[in-house]
């Protein structure tokens, strides 16, 4: 066994604040001592470094180790952020906001970064009790807070938890007021977190702190509601919807802020109501993932609802389901994106220089509802840091089930918002006869039919994510879906007047794009595709669908191949 990597284990089991945490690593340090394999792999991988601190903050599997999450790991990044509040501000204290969610230690991690806000000089404002990311991330705008802290690891498995950091207040004073950290933030953030020496050498207040009330969930829940105007007639109360917080912490919250606005007939799924840090009803926790919302779909049959609204377990995304075709048919959130864009943008009464954004890796039909509607648009980088601090902003979305309809009130997605103002455009439909289904097809014929899709590979082998990328910018495909790649772009070099950032873009003569990138938050590279195909003279929707799915099927398959699945 390594010496140095022995003296580094027991250094930090001495140095550790968690007795569970502390037990842990040293059965894994008896272990490795013995000549365990296992043990060896598992103690040289928790200290393979410190988990990065960067703009998605910390996310990371639960354990004891620097490269893991756990207490003194959270600690730790309280302690720089802390630091970092003070360089800003100098001898004026600064105003944190702290939420979590229902994971494995969250409480426990908010209540640290509490303890070493307080004894830092800060005053730290700890939410009343486990709620939404969209709350803490109103919370930190409405309070004026100069940071934000939520604990959390939205949608990844049960093994993770997070540490996500907005900056606000006397910090960040433009447009990305109250959004996440993005560099040089992240960066100077993570200096101050490197410096701390020990967990030991860490001040942290036994009080002190402020624990809201529950005013501030009242607040949310009100501004929330209003975001659509107040019922005139039945239409909202005879809609019926299926919830499901997929075991997260948003359900109470989700059925208030509808409730407030005039939806009475919901149902949420029984089996994944209340909050589960297991989630033992999914294989992840994500909306996206294949049995999800299979419960929701099973309940939505035998309510017979009208639409399914599913988020994610800390409620900052948002997936619909809708009878297609006389199937329950769960919607790409690009579709939604769509739907929800042109909802906000047809609505009028926009202040000048107003602005519908959505990162690249996103549909281009969101351009085109801009463009219909005389509103600017930007398209950004991957991640709602980005999309939710360009100025002008009035709508955003990234595919990946994220959505802004309400910036003023949350600078991030927020599963919630979308949530109301989806089922009140579900409702205005259904009074006039028509579904969700309808409004798909009239976006077709306004803009013609913009098909995405993702294809995802997975890797056990993180340092093979690098590999693939240096393959397919060294080596790109001359060819795509049957039809010559026309323009390949290294987006590490920009694209389209964006930041560098680890990508790949393709166009083909068709008019088909692929971007390829790793993932931010999961061990995957992605490749996001799309194909746009015009209505024929005839306005055959069904057709140019059928049209548009052909060639996605082609091009999806030469995709699969590049990435080697």
């Amino acid at each position: 066994m390594d010496d140095a990597l022995l003296e580094a284990a027991l250094a930090w089991v001495d140095d550790d604040p968690d007795p569970r945490t502390r037990g842990e690593l040293q059965a894994v340090i008896a272990g490795a001592k013995v000549g365990d394999d296992k043990a060896q792999v598992d103690l040289t991988d928790r200290f393979r470094g410190m988990l990065q601190f960067g703009t998605a903050g910390l996310r990371g599997r639960i354990g004891a180790g620097p490269n893991r999450m756990n207490r003194a790991v959270v600690i730790r990044a309280a302690a720089g952020l802390a630091a970092f509040l003070t360089e800003e501000l100098g001898d004026a204290p600064a105003r944190v906001a702290i939420g979590y969610d229902a994971r494995h230690g969250s409480a426990q991690f908010a209540k640290d970064t509490a303890a070493v806000m307080t004894a830092a000089g800060h005053e730290a404002l700890l939410l009343p009790r486990l709620l939404p990311t969209p709350v803490l991330a109103y919370a930190t705008r409405v309070l004026d807070a100069d940071a934000g802290v939520m604990v959390t690891a939205s949608h990844n498995p049960p093994q993770d938890n997070g540490y996500k950091v907005y900056l606000g207040g006397r910090v960040v004073t433009d447009s990305g007021q109250g959004a996440q950290i993005v560099p040089p933030y992240d960066a100077r953030i993570a200096a101050r977190i490197e410096a701390v020496e020990t967990v030991e050498s860490v001040p942290r207040a036994a009080e002190g702190w402020t624990v809201l009330g529950e005013d501030i969930v009242d607040q949310y829940v009100a501004a929330t509601g209003a975001l659509v105007p107040p019922p005139t007639d039945d239409a909202r109360a005879n809609l019926r919807i299926v919830l499901t917080p997929l075991h997260g912490v948003g359900a109470s919250t989700v059925e208030r802020v509808l409730r407030t606005a005039g939806f009475s007939d919901l149902h949420t799924v029984p089996e994944q109501a209340e909050p589960n840090p297991d989630f033992p009803t999914v294989s992840f926790p994500n909306p996206e993932e294949k049995g999800a919302i299979d419960l929701s779909i099973a309940l939505a049959e035998s309510v017979e609802a009208d639409v399914v609204i599913a988020n994610d377990p800390d409620t900052d995304r948002a997936a619909v389901a809708t009878m297609i075709d006389g199937k329950w048919t769960m919607l790409h959130g690009d579709v939604v994106g769509s739907l929800l864009g042109e909802r906000v943008a047809s609505r009028g009464g926009h202040p000048e220089g107003a602005v519908l954004a959505n990162s690249v890796v996103s549909s281009q039909q969101l351009s085109a509802i801009a463009s219909r509607y005389e509103l600017g648009y930007r398209h950004t980088l991957t991640g709602f840091k980005w999309i939710s601090r360009e100025q002008g902003l009035v709508y955003g979305y990234e595919e990946a089930l994220g959505y802004c309809v309400a910036p003023d009130l949350v600078r991030d997605k927020d599963g919630i918002s979308a949530a109301v103002v989806m089922a009140d455009y579900v409702a205005s439909l259904k009074a006039e006869g028509r579904t969700l289904a309808d409004a798909i097809d009239d976006l077709a014929r306004a803009y013609g039919v913009y098909l995405t899709r993702q294809v995802s590979a997975r890797f056990a082998d993180i340092s093979l994510i690098g590999e693939t990328m240096d393959r397919l910018l060294s080596a790109p495909p001359a060819s795509l879906g049957g039809s010559d790649v026309v323009a390949t772009d290294d987006m590490g070099e920009g694209f389209q007047g964006l930041p560098p950032t680890t990508g790949l873009h393709l166009a083909t003569v068709s008019g088909a794009r692929v971007i390829i990138r790793p993932s931010g938050t999961e061990p995957k590279v992605k490749a996001y595709l799309e194909v746009i195909e015009p209505l024929g003279s005839d306005g055959d929707v069904g057709a140019a669908r059928a049209r548009a799915t052909q060639a996605m099927d082609a091009l999806d398959s030469d995709v699969h191949a590049a990435l080697g699945l």
